[in-house]
């Protein structure tokens, strides 16, 4: 049955779009009593069910009015990623499982009216010319978007979603992410004013960690972010500044990158900047913010561990820059102070494995004293104290 009212979705969708093609400028309501006359006059033949004639009432405003079927998903709570490889499979992410969604695009081209829909609403483009496309939808979900010939399988899509109240450090203590002793042990140095990078793998919650450590960020701040699409809710400040990384498109707009802002945000009088995810050559500015003054500042980056994050922004800052190594970790030893490692259970729960400090060189190496680590039992436990006192007593006292 689904698949009938699949097909008859697709007649009636045809009917509507003729006839909105008559009409001038509609409000939603006036286009759902269209939709209701033309499902009336569909049932004399069908015989509907009442929940069926909701369902192809939902699906065809949805169809014309929203993002087709994955609006339904976009307003279910419960959902954390939609992945969409090609029209026929749609993955779902939620509590850390994914599934195969027992609905898909009835076709490739009413897909590609919806990723054309997405870069329309945002001033992005996403073409044979450009396959690959980033942007966000109106209620700050990201998306990623890989088109033929690049994806071999029919355009791919992938929407990151997001909480619509911020998580909190106290929602993450319920929620066993970290243990009170660490989340007031990093809200401190937030206050205090100590940079902290915070590192992990794919869809570990380095963005909703960023969020929840800003807000012990003092409220008199001014505050920058810099991000290639916007995805930080920074709480409880007043003086923000938010930018956002553009892509060069057919209009003929040039690319503003991530170096470009970070090179920006240092002229316009930052207490600190955070920088959404640091991915490339622009390491190499983030490094320079750190160390012009702009202590506290505030990133992320890909890693699978806090070790691995130094090695992480060695490779970076090498695409920007060929500087001797050495010269490079002695740059994060004086501008790095924090280190926070974020990982995955097997069960997809996110959690703070580890907070380290680093401490210095040794030799050639970046030295770095654990703080707080979590043991093989999956208990996060206090292993060590903090070696660079000076910021962390100023706001004791």
């Amino acid at each position: 049955m689904k698949t009938e009212l699949m097909k008859q979705q697709e007649k009636l969708r045809a009917r509507l779009i003729r006839q909105l093609e008559q009409e001038g400028e509609l409000t939603d309501e006036q286009i759902l009593r269209m939709i209701d006359e033309l499902i009336l006059s569909e049932n004399r033949t069908l015989f509907l069910k009442l929940q069926e004639k909701e369902e192809l009432r939902r699906g065809l405003f949805y169809s014309v009015r929203r993002l087709d079927i994955i609006q339904e998903l976009l307003e279910d709570p419960s959902v954390t990623e939609i992945m969409i490889n090609g029209h026929r499979q749609i993955f779902v992410e939620r509590q850390g499982k994914i599934t195969l969604w027992e609905k898909c695009f009835s076709s490739q081209e009413r897909l590609e009216e919806v990723i054309r829909q997405i870069a329309g609403n945002c001033n992005r483009v996403a073409n044979e010319q450009q396959p690959i496309m980033d942007a966000r939808l109106p209620g700050g979900e990201r998306v990623n978007v890989v088109l033929p010939p690049i994806a071999l399988n029919g355009p791919v899509m992938t929407i990151r979603r997001f909480p619509e109240s911020p998580i909190t450090l106290e929602h993450m203590i319920q929620s066993e992410t970290l243990t009170r002793e660490a989340a007031e042990y990093l809200c401190h140095l937030v206050q205090a004013g100590y940079s902290i990078l915070v590192g992990g793998g794919t869809s570990t919650g380095k963005t909703t960690f960023l969020n929840a450590l800003s807000s012990c960020i003092p409220g008199e701040e001014r505050i920058i972010t810099i991000e290639d699409t916007a995805e930080l809710q920074i709480q409880g400040i007043q003086n923000i500044v938010r930018l956002e990384a553009r892509s060069a498109n057919l209009e003929e707009n040039r690319e503003i990158s991530i170096r470009d802002l970070i090179r920006t945000a240092l002229r316009m009088r930052p207490s600190r900047i955070i920088v959404g995810e640091v991915r490339s050559a622009e390491a190499a500015d983030f490094l320079t913010c750190l160390n012009t003054g702009h202590s506290g500042s505030l990133g992320s980056a890909h890693a699978n561990s806090v070790r691995d994050m130094i090695q992480r922004l060695e490779m970076m800052v090498l695409m920007g820059l060929q500087i001797p190594v050495p010269a490079i970790r002695r740059q994060i030893a004086s501008g790095v102070e924090i280190l926070v490692h974020l990982g995955r259970t097997a069960q997809g729960r996110r959690q703070l494995m580890e907070i380290a400090e680093i401490t210095g060189m040794e030799g050639e190496e970046v030295k770095i004293s654990t703080l707080f680590l979590r043991g093989e039992d999956g208990i996060l436990r206090k292993t060590g104290t903090l070696t660079f006192r000076e910021k962390w007593e100023k706001i004791q006292n």
